[in-house]
Formats: structure tokens, C-alpha cells, sequence
């Protein structure tokens, strides 16, 4: 990382994101449906398909180890709650802490990866697969600015171009900043479309600070925003995991910000 990555890691009250296989999650020696509530698991019980219920759990695990370390507490005894502003349900909807109203959660899943941040400032975090299959190119029009659009359009590779205002976008819809239907008003154009493939690449938009990065390893891209400079962390890999394990891991200044495999 630059030596502004490693001023952003000395923060202790930094914003925490993570990114990881849903499977290096649940093998996790602090990992265990024990950590879900009983609306959690009903949640997780009613995905039709396997691979939606491991993502789901995988998680709602992950955010409470950021949330864990952020707060210097074990993981089992934070409680995760949701709720939804448009149907008032409490079994979906933006995560929170009821033990800790001044902490902050963000949570994200696609197929076989999950991300979570957590900070004492808001936060938002999204994770997107880079192999998805079909072209997502046909509701660029709907979702960029006239000047997103084109540079999407010039870009070398306009799908991956696509796919990083996204993340961007989804993390800024999950931090409260913006609403899907009024994704086209909020123009990043501004901001680099390219993302080092060894180290985060640190922007600002507003009063906000982005951090995106890539997983190549598990081919995704992951975007944090917050109003503080988000770190990254990494959760321990399983067959590394001291004990007590220390989930997650900060990420090496010098390594790419990546989750084991």
C-alpha cells in the first residue's frame, strides 16, 4: 500500500472492510450459525437454492468480525439486526447493531464471495462478480451520467468499466447517499476507472472516501465508502487461524489487499 494507505491503517477508529469466499467465512474457527439470531437463521431457511443460504450466513458472519474488531470484542456477542424503511420487515433491509447505535454496518453477497464494513462513521460496501455472465451494459443508460456513459463506452474494456461505477454506486446506496432510482444524477466520472490490481486505489467524491479494489483470486470487485478513509482488512485463513483466532486480520502494508483462499 502507499504510505497514505498506511497513515488511513494507523487509524484506530478507521472504518473496517473485509472481502472473502463465502466458504473461507463458514470455516473460520470463530465462524458458526451459532453467531446468527433465531430471525437469521428463518431468513437463511427460506433460500431456495443452497449456495443463497451459505452466502446469506457467510455474510452476516463476516460483518460481525469487522464489526468485533472494530470494537475490540468477540464476534459472538454482537447482535445484527435489519430493517427496512419502505415495509417496516425486520428480515431484510439495512443491517445494524442494537447493543451499539454508534457503530456502523455494511454487508454485501454474490455468488461464492461476501464483503462487510463496519465504522463508528456510516459506511456502505458492495461486491461484484468480474465473470458475470451476460452483458450489464443495458442498464448503463439508466443508472450513469451522460459522462459515465462515456467514458464506459470508450473504455478498453466497458463491461469491467461498468461494473466499477456499480460497486461504487451500490456502496453509496447502502451508505444512505443515493437511491437506485436516482443513480444517473450522481455523476463519478471524476474518479479513476482503473484499479490497481495490487493495492486499493484511494478517491474522494464530496465530503466521502472511496476505497475500491479487485479479488482476483476470487474475481470480484469490492467498493467501501464512508466519511472517514476505510481500511481493508483480511480474514485469517482457516489453516492459519491462531487461538484465539483474530478475525479479521489487518492487511499487510506491503501485500495486496486480499482475502485468503
Amino acid at each position: 500500500m502507499t504510505s497514505e494507505d498506511q497513515e488511513h491503517r494507523q487509524d484506530p477508529h478507521a472504518p473496517l472492510a473485509a472481502v472473502a469466499a463465502s466458504t473461507d467465512v463458514l470455516r473460520h474457527p470463530e465462524a458458526g450459525e451459532h453467531l446468527l439470531t433465531a430471525q437469521e437463521h428463518a431468513r437463511a431457511a427460506r433460500f431456495r437454492r443452497e449456495a443463497g443460504r451459505v452466502d446469506y450466513t457467510a455474510a452476516h458472519i463476516l460483518v460481525r468480525f469487522c464489526a468485533a474488531r472494530l470494537l475490540g470484542v468477540p464476534a459472538d456477542s454482537l447482535t445484527l439486526a435489519q430493517h427496512c424503511p419502505d415495509c417496516e420487515k425486520t428480515d431484510h433491509g439495512k443491517p445494524y447493531l442494537p447493543d451499539h447505535p454508534d457503530v456502523h454496518v455494511s454487508l454485501s453477497h454474490t455468488n461464492g464471495v461476501v464483503a462487510a464494513a463496519a465504522g463508528h462513521q456510516p459506511v456502505g460496501v458492495d461486491v461484484e462478480l468480474t465473470t458475470r455472465t451476460g452483458s450489464q451494459l443495458d442498464v448503463a443508460g439508466r443508472v450513469l451520467s451522460p459522462a459515465e456513459l462515456r467514458l464506459v463506452e470508450t473504455h478498453p474494456e466497458p463491461e469491467l468499466a461498468f461494473l466499477r461505477l456499480w460497486v461504487r454506486k451500490e456502496s453509496l446506496i447502502k451508505l444512505g447517499r443515493a437511491s437506485l432510482d436516482g443513480l444517473a444524477t450522481v455523476d463519478l466520472s471524476a474518479l479513476p476507472l482503473d484499479v490497481p490490481a495490487d493495492r486499493p486505489l484511494r478517491s474522494r467524491y464530496q465530503d466521502l472516501h472511496l476505497l475500491d479494489w479487485t479479488e482476483p483470486a476470487q474475481g470480484v470487485a469490492v467498493s467501501a465508502v464512508s466519511t472517514a478513509a476505510p481500511r481493508v482488512v483480511v480474514l485469517t485463513p482457516p489453516a492459519e487461524a491462531p487461538a484465539p483466532a483474530q478475525a479479521p486480520a489487518e492487511a499487510p502494508a506491503e501485500a495486496p489487499a486480499s482475502a485468503a483462499g
